[in-house]
């Protein structure tokens, strides 16, 4: 298999050194956004892992109307512009509709399609024709196999810089289940396949008028996808978990992260010996 790799700054998705894409679920706040960018850029700096942050302006596909889905299109861009300049890191986002894709691409360095709309064409098409790398998170309702149409949509628009990121698949009521066949499956498309550890443990709608989620099981999924060959994990952290405004439950601690990320480095590299 021929294993393309991405490109992004001075480093490569997909290469020999491990990609971690972290940050919080939501720009709920500057501070946040600032301490938790700049533990984790220490902590992968430290590691010497590849380190692009994420988080989002807006979570279009929050469980109720009265969920918090964050500062919108415009301020929340200038936040994340803040962070990219303070320091110096690479940023994904999620768009969610077409119109989004020129304006969030002059901040973003990779365009983030969420699960739930990973079919929409013409946001896949919107996304790819700005030129920046486009990471496509796979559906829940979908088959790994299925990435592969997804994938020529992006090609076909003249972007050939794509991520694929499982999540995890429905399983019952309130549940997700991961089956680790899908990392090397998505390989066969020959993008880096990345693994997000975090909404994986999500239990979606569980409590109602909001998600649920068990971080335990976090460190055991990451490892697991570390182990089954990923080139690249997902992380949703942020400084105080328990008092996020959304995805609280899945979210790991900052103060956690170091520990987990040198585990999966260790395990990502035994791999490619």
């Amino acid at each position: 298999m021929n294993m393309k790799t991405v490109k992004l700054r001075d480093f490569e998705i997909g290469g020999d050194k491990l990609t971690i894409i972290a940050g919080p679920c939501a720009a709920e706040s500057q501070e946040i956004l600032d301490v938790t960018a700049k533990g984790l850029k220490e902590i992968t700096k430290k590691l010497d892992i590849n380190f692009v942050f994420k988080s989002s302006f807006d979570k279009a596909n929050r469980s109720s109307i009265y969920s918090y889905r964050g500062p919108g299109l415009e301020n929340g861009l200038e936040m994340l512009q803040a962070v990219k300049e303070k320091f110096d890191v690479p940023i994904v986002t999620d768009i969610h509709t077409p119109d989004q894709a020129e304006p969030v691409s002059k901040v973003a360095d990779i365009l983030q399609i969420p699960a739930f709309l990973c079919r929409q064409t013409d946001l896949l098409v919107a996304a790819a024709k700005t030129g920046k790398i486009v990471n496509i998170k796979k559906g829940q309702f979908l088959a790994p196999e299925q990435m592969g149409t997804l994938v020529k949509k992006v090609e076909e628009a003249g972007n050939n810089k794509i991520l694929l990121t499982d999540r995890g698949c429905s399983f019952g009521y309130n549940n997700l289940v991961v089956d680790f066949r899908a990392v090397p499956i998505m390989q066969t498309f020959e993008y880096p396949v990345v693994f997000d550890a975090t909404h994986s443990v999500q239990l979606p709608g569980a409590q109602g008028v909001c998600s649920g989620g068990d971080r335990r099981f976090v460190p055991t999924l990451a490892k697991a996808a570390m182990a089954a060959g990923a080139n690249a994990l997902f992380f949703e952290v942020h400084p105080d978990p328990d008092k996020a405004k959304c995805d609280g439950p899945n979210m790991i601690p900052l103060d956690k992260a170091e520990e987990l990320f040198h585990i999966c480095k260790d395990i990502f590299e035994l791999v490619r010996k």
